[in-house]
């Protein structure tokens, strides 16, 4: 059973030791501050979708005694009160619409009872997509920080603009290796989600932690494309550095000799 259900506290360790691999590579950019908030997040998220699989006590004993109060006022109407005696008459009509009241009132009685089963539901789906709403977030945060990570910023041929953003990462391996950064936060929000669909067995639960996972899925595709851009791009593109004067001086031609 161990990799059948997801480990709340493994996934938190892999979001802390991705903060400290970004630390590492990348101290002073914004991209870090992201990332602790991810490890901040998923431990939030991870406590509360463990105390969802624990039962609402109060609201069961809640419902317990609505059930067992509405049995006794049944019963009483029923069969202690004399409806006899109320109603004055014993005509067949008055009796068979005796029966049709309590007929109806059975149904009511029981479509109630089922209404307040599920509340116990309503109120876990609130919970979960209150949650779900700032992971949601989170990885819009993620995607604006990888947007103007651009592999055409490498060419040799690129010329900026006045507005062009900042461009801190120079070389093909540290935007590769930033933009699989982003990729891998993408993924952990994706992990913390399922977390609620594990915890809650409700569809419309599952059906909004498919949402957040489809939607972390779609960005760190786009961010994957750029890494094949990457990875594909022709060493005749790549910066080289300016040579120095002595290997200038070896590919010089030997000058003939002067007679």
């Amino acid at each position: 059973m161990r990799y059948r259900t997801l480990d709340p506290k493994l996934i938190v360790e892999t979001a802390e030791r991705l903060e400290g691999r970004i630390a590492d590579r990348f101290p002073e950019a914004g991209l870090r501050g992201v990332a602790a908030e991810l490890v901040s997040l998923s431990r939030d998220l991870a406590k509360a979708a463990k105390a969802l699989e624990e039962p609402i006590w109060w609201l069961r004993g809640l419902i317990v005694a609505v059930f067992i109060a509405g049995v006794l006022i049944f019963v009483f109407v029923g069969t202690i009160l004399p409806l006899d005696r109320i109603s004055g008459t014993d005509d067949a009509v008055q009796s068979v619409q005796g029966i049709e009241a309590s007929i109806n009132t059975v149904i009511l009685a029981v479509l109630g009872f089922l209404a307040l089963i599920r509340t116990e539901e309503r109120i876990k789906r609130k919970k979960v997509f209150r949650q779900l709403h700032g992971l949601r977030s989170l990885i819009h945060v993620i995607d604006m920080h990888q947007l103007t990570k651009d592999p055409a910023t490498l060419s040799a041929s690129f010329k900026p603009t006045a507005h062009s953003p900042t461009r801190r990462l120079t070389t093909a391996a540290d935007l590769a290796r930033y933009l699989d950064y982003c990729s891998e936060m993408l993924s952990i929000t994706g992990k913390v989600a399922a977390l609620f669909a594990q915890s809650v067995n409700d569809d419309v639960v599952i059906d909004g932690v498919n949402d957040i996972e489809n939607l972390s899925s779609n960005l760190s595709r786009k961010i994957w494309q750029k890494i094949t851009l990457i990875d594909g791009r022709p060493a005749a593109l790549e910066p080289s550095p300016a040579p120095s004067p002595a290997s200038q001086a070896a590919r010089l031609p030997p000058r003939a000799p002067r007679r």
